[in-house]
């Protein structure tokens, strides 16, 4: 694993010159391995968020005609231990930007740019599965830009309430207006290196899929994107002022503090340990951390907002796994497992009216199987699959386009299937990383997947004719429609379309309606 190494300020004018690009904070020097460019660690923000600038929303970058070094990763946002992310160093000083591209001559090619998940909570552009090399070589038509955002109590920490929180207005959703900082910066930059400003599609898995379902929602976006590329991540990954609150209440119990002015004092490490203890998605599957439908940034009712065509000019691309939760479950063993969903089966129960209340416990009493697998397939339900199926839903409603997948790649670990994060590896091309996996997967299939992705990037359909299909099959992607509700179905050896119908994606009587609940 690599380790943090500080890109430096070049003063002795010796560089390579055919690897520089003029921004508009600095000539940035990248690095050519074969026919690749990647650029590293690039600001994308005036001043890091340390100090006094903690909790505060991204500041600008401002012109400078120095030249740096872009040969290095920046630190990952301040985390709990656990993610692969974490690995390479954390620090308060994270919002940088990574960029590849093929060394070629073409202009204004689609920009795709990467947001990366683990619950709001954990994560970074450092994990080595969003290294975009063998990716771009393999699809030199387009560039990747990879984006950093604060995470946890960094990113997402309610404080207006408190005595000196006035200050502190936007603390709720900065991990949000940290990537709009980084979308902005691409805008204004990518044309030097070869992008196209106008044509930029943004993608996540998990809350960074979801981050792109909800930065479609905050006003004057529209202007940095056209797409969004969704994978097992909607609006429904949003929580209240309410249950914000709370959770900021509870930490400041737990580190003795009163004020903003006294967390102000807390070390980032100290904070972390705490939050870890009682939030850590790694140490207790905490999932509470995510952004806060405030009426600020982001509305109130994130689901009408969709159906009344908030981003029926955004064209989508987005679906869900056939065992989301199962990687949860693999990971932390059936006795764990089952002790975490009974407390969290219970708290979404009581949220719930008695009529609700039993079609929720009917469906679970439908589910035969080992004990774990009622509360896995709830989960999944409540979590990711339903939410996403109603995106398809509110999106096409209001005259959008979703084009809509359903992915049943079973891993070769325990317990997984066709888990979360599971098509990681496939889409990033990193058969070798098989943390989800277990085995490398079907190459054509991996192919074929990422050529989908990547046409959708440049053109708005997916769809792949028989001479862009890895396999010289053509690949016909319907819209999803109200009526037939038609899902392309990514089966290892069978990508097909299908009708949900077919399917039974969600059961739209016992758990579709929990999507009003939202995620916590």
């Amino acid at each position: 694993m690599e380790q943090y190494v500080e890109n430096q300020k070049i003063i002795d004018g010796i560089y390579d010159q055919s690897l520089a690009v003029k921004c508009i904070n600095g000539t940035f020097v990248g690095k050519k391995a074969e026919n690749i460019i990647s650029y590293k660690g690039i600001p994308f923000v005036g001043q890091q968020p340390v100090g006094n600038l903690r909790w505060k929303a991204p500041v600008d970058v401002t012109p400078d005609d120095g030249i740096y070094e872009a040969y290095y990763y920046g630190k990952a946002p301040v985390q709990a231990s656990g993610d692969p992310a974490a690995e390479y160093g954390t620090g308060e000083d994270c919002l940088y930007l990574n960029i590849w591209h093929a060394d070629d001559a073409a202009k204004k090619k689609p920009v795709i740019v990467w947001i990366y998940g683990g619950a709001f909570d954990v994560g970074g552009t450092t994990d080595p599965q969003y290294d975009c090399h063998k990716f771009i070589q393999e699809n030199p038509e387009v560039i990747v830009v990879t984006i950093s955002y604060r995470v946890s109590f960094l990113g997402f920490f309610h404080l207006s309430h408190l005595p000196d929180g006035k200050d502190y207005p936007d603390a709720q959703n900065l991990g949000l207006l940290d990537q709009l900082m980084a979308l902005k910066w691409v805008h204004e930059n990518i044309v030097g290196f070869g992008g196209d400003p106008d044509n930029v599609t943004i993608w996540g898995e998990s809350a960074g899929a979801a981050s792109c379902t909800l930065l479609s929602l905050i006003k004057g976006s529209h202007q940095y994107f056209k797409r969004v590329i969704a994978q097992s991540g909607a609006p429904a990954q949003m929580r209240s002022p309410e249950q914000a609150i709370a959770c900021t209440n509870e930490v400041m119990k737990a580190l003795g503090c009163k004020t903003v002015a006294d967390l102000l004092k807390v070390s980032a490490e100290k904070f972390a340990d705490t939050w870890a203890q009682m939030y850590g998605l790694y140490q207790v599957l905490g999932i509470r951390t995510m952004p806060e439908r405030d009426g600020k940034y982001l509305p109130l009712n994130p689901w009408e907002a969709y159906a009344n065509g908030a981003a029926k000019d955004i064209e989508f691309l987005q679906g869900c796994n056939k065992d989301e939760m199962n990687t949860f479950l693999g990971a932390l063993g059936v006795d764990a497992w089952n002790e975490w969903a009974k407390g969290r089966t219970a708290e979404k129960l009581a949220q719930l009216t008695d009529k609700e209340k039993a079609l929720v416990e009917s469906y679970l009493n439908d589910i035969q199987g080992e004990s774990y697998d009622a509360t896995v397939c709830l989960f999944s339900q409540i979590m990711f699959i339903a939410p996403q199926i109603r995106l398809s839903e509110e999106q096409t409603k209001a005259g959008g386009k979703s084009y809509t997948y359903y992915y049943r790649v079973e891993s070769s670990q325990p317990l997984i299937k066709a888990g979360h994060a599971s098509e990681l590896s496939v889409v990033f091309a990193h058969p070798e990383l098989k943390e989800f996996t277990g085995r490398a997967y079907d190459e054509t299939f991996c192919k074929t997947v990422r050529k989908m992705w990547v046409q959708f990037a440049k053109t708005g359909n997916p769809s792949l004719s028989a001479d862009l299909s890895p396999d010289g099959k053509a690949k016909e992607w319907p819209l999803y429609g109200l009526k037939d509700k038609q899902v392309m179905v990514l089966d290892e050896h069978d990508i097909h379309q299908a009708k949900e119908s077919e399917l039974k994606i969600v059961d739209w009587e016992r758990t579709y309606f929990l999507t009003n609940y939202y995620m916590p």
